[in-house]
């Protein structure tokens, strides 16, 4: 177990390759939400946009 201090910051990723290996493939597209759920915490969600240009 491991104890938060307010203001430390949890890093996630994947490693690369991981969405080649999907039957089919899925990738993030505009309108997307990711989603991180800490129980007892709560929620950060993002919403991917495509960039405009």
């Amino acid at each position: 177990m491991i104890t938060l201090a307010p203001g430390d910051v949890i890093a996630t990723g994947t490693p690369g390759g991981v969405v080649h290996a999907r039957t089919p493939a899925r990738y993030l597209r505009d309108s997307s939400a990711l989603v991180t759920r800490i129980e007892g915490i709560g929620e950060c969600r993002n919403v991917c946009r495509r960039e405009q240009r």
